[in-house]
């Protein structure tokens, strides 16, 4: 009989079955010492099969444990080079102390205040109603036939939809993103910039992090002396020093000016670039604006400055915009680096080559969990367009979930809309608190002995330099601290309030900072903040 026939025969499964149990019985009974001489299903004893089993298990030669092939010698240098501040250690212990205060120990305090990041929702800002509308619908298109739900939130929903394959946001997208969606944000910098915008310039990412990453991806290059330098502010975000540590990119420091407000100054931009070229070559330049974590906003002078420095000394502009909607200072407005490029003349709009980048997760929206995002590229090489395709099609596409809400936040009601009115209400709401938080956070801190803050013009978080005593800094040093993770770490177990030492973000030699996300309800000495 041929193998194939034997084993569509129910006999020979039925055999292979009782010989897997007279084995299986057999390591049993060897383990048990015990082997009666009752037959086996083929004619053998159970002692018989048992000696066997034993015999095989004595050839067979003891095994140490095998060593693993990853480990921290053996892994990818750059990742574990990586350091990411705003979840780093302080964060593990705030979730060690919350496990500890439902386990029933008591501590000073009855709550961990989490201000070490800035999560909206999860510090109690409400979602913006129109745009938990469209994404119901468009999550579940059987309430497009709810009187529940207004007519301009379904007439949104239905163009997002039937721009998803299957008319589902389940499917996937085009790599670069759904199309349509691209278009409203084209037409959306229109608005606000004045200045055309092309659709194919403009890709829908996860969160504005992955179009960062993204980009510098395609922009790191070369190797020692040639390897690709990247310009960012001190203090920065630690997104950027983990990509480049990652990337195994040249992290090039420019300092801002704690002392004017947190500026930019151009002349430090020389200096950082004139000596990094020592060492690497400078090719691109980030901006924060509005800053974080220094909170302040970029005059339209400075960002011109800052455009010809680009232009002069032939360098990318990566222009991190995503607290754009967050300004509060009566005397500061936000502006595009787009527009301000655009409105300098041919010269620079033709030849600067610029990435900025907004998201769902900032803003009045706070839609951090839907990881929406998007980046507008120009001037980019007409062939490395199609290499900065190819880069995103390999994760096929950003989440459409996200997509769809970045939609909304780039085509909001408008006036004659049924929603209009209330989205615009709720919206200068949270606006308007977040200006007020930050107006009072800023007037307490500065009542507060050895605490100095800036004025906090926008963006979601204040950075106050802390005045830390020459024991304080020798106790740190004792238990191989940084003095502001030292503090840090103290005012989190004395008082349960989360923060970020300014070392996580970078800051100059000899001061020390933390971040504070400003959407709280108790100052580090107590004093009341309660802006409502």
């Amino acid at each position: 009989m041929g193998l194939y026939a034997m084993s569509c025969s129910p006999s020979f499964w039925a055999r292979v079955n009782l010989g897997r149990f007279a084995m299986q019985r057999a390591a049993v009974l060897v383990r048990r010492g015990s082997c009666p001489r009752a037959s086996g299903p083929w004619g053998r004893s159970h002692s018989s099969a048992a000696a066997e089993a034993s015999a095989a298990l004595k050839v067979r030669p003891e095994r140490s444990p095998r060593d693993r092939i990853l480990t921290l010698e053996s892994m990818n240098p750059q990742v574990k080079a990586v350091e990411y501040a705003v979840r780093g250690p302080i964060v593990l212990k705030a979730g060690e102390i919350e496990m500890e205060l439902q386990r029933g120990i008591k501590k000073p305090f009855t709550e961990v205040i989490r201000a070490n990041i800035g999560d909206a929702h999860a510090m109690g800002q409400q979602p913006i109603t129109f745009l938990r509308q469209v994404m119901a619908l468009c999550t579940y298109p059987n309430l497009l036939n709810s009187p529940s739900f207004p007519e301009d939130a379904k007439k949104r929903a239905r163009r997002i939809l039937q721009a998803c394959g299957g008319n589902s946001l389940g499917s996937y997208s085009a790599s670069q993103g759904v199309n349509c969606i691209r278009e409203d944000v084209a037409a959306f910098i229109t608005r606000r910039d004045g200045v055309p915008a092309d659709p194919d310039n403009i890709y829908l990412t996860t969160g504005a992090s992955d179009g960062i990453s993204t980009i510098l991806k395609l922009l790191v290059s070369g190797g020692g002396k040639s390897r690709t330098g990247v310009m960012i502010p001190i203090p920065q975000y630690p997104l950027y020093s983990a990509v480049i540590s990652e990337l195994d990119a040249i992290q090039v420091n420019y300092y801002l000016d704690e002392d004017n407000c947190w500026a930019l100054n151009v002349d430090e931009l020389r200096r950082a670039l004139r000596q990094a070229k020592d060492h690497c070559d400078p090719k691109v330049l980030c901006i924060i604006n509005p800053g974080n974590p220094t909170g302040q906003v970029q005059s339209r002078k400075c960002i011109e400055d800052v455009i010809h420095f680009a232009w002069e000394e032939k360098l990318f502009l990566l222009a991190d915009e995503v607290y754009q909607d967050n300004v509060y200072s009566p005397d500061c407005r936000f502006h595009s680096f787009k527009k301000v490029l655009y409105q300098m003349g041919p010269e620079y709009s033709s030849n600067v080559e610029l990435a900025s980048f907004h998201s769902t997760s900032k803003g009045y929206m706070g839609e951090c969990g839907y990881r929406g995002g998007y980046m507008e590229v120009i001037n980019l090489h007409p062939e490395i367009k199609g290499q900065l395709v190819k880069l995103l099609s390999v994760r096929l596409c950003p989440p459409v979930s996200g997509q769809a809400a970045m939609d909304i936040v780039v085509n909001p009601p408008v006036p004659g809309e049924e929603s209009f009115e209330q989205f615009t209400r709720e919206k200068e709401s949270v606006l308007g608190n977040l200006a007020k938080k930050a107006k009072l956070t800023e007037d307490l801190f500065n009542q507060v002995p050895g605490i100095q803050c800036n004025p906090l013009q926008g963006a979601m978080y204040a950075f106050p330099r802390i005045l830390i005593p020459a024991k304080a800094v020798e106790a740190a040093q004792s238990h191989k601290m940084a003095p502001d993770m030292f503090y840090c770490m103290k005012l989190l177990e004395e008082t349960g309030i989360c923060v970020v030492p300014g070392s996580g973000f970078g800051q100059r030699e000899g001061t020390y900072h933390f971040r504070w996300r400003y959407k709280m309800s108790v100052l580090p000495d107590g004093l009341q903040h309660h802006p409502e």
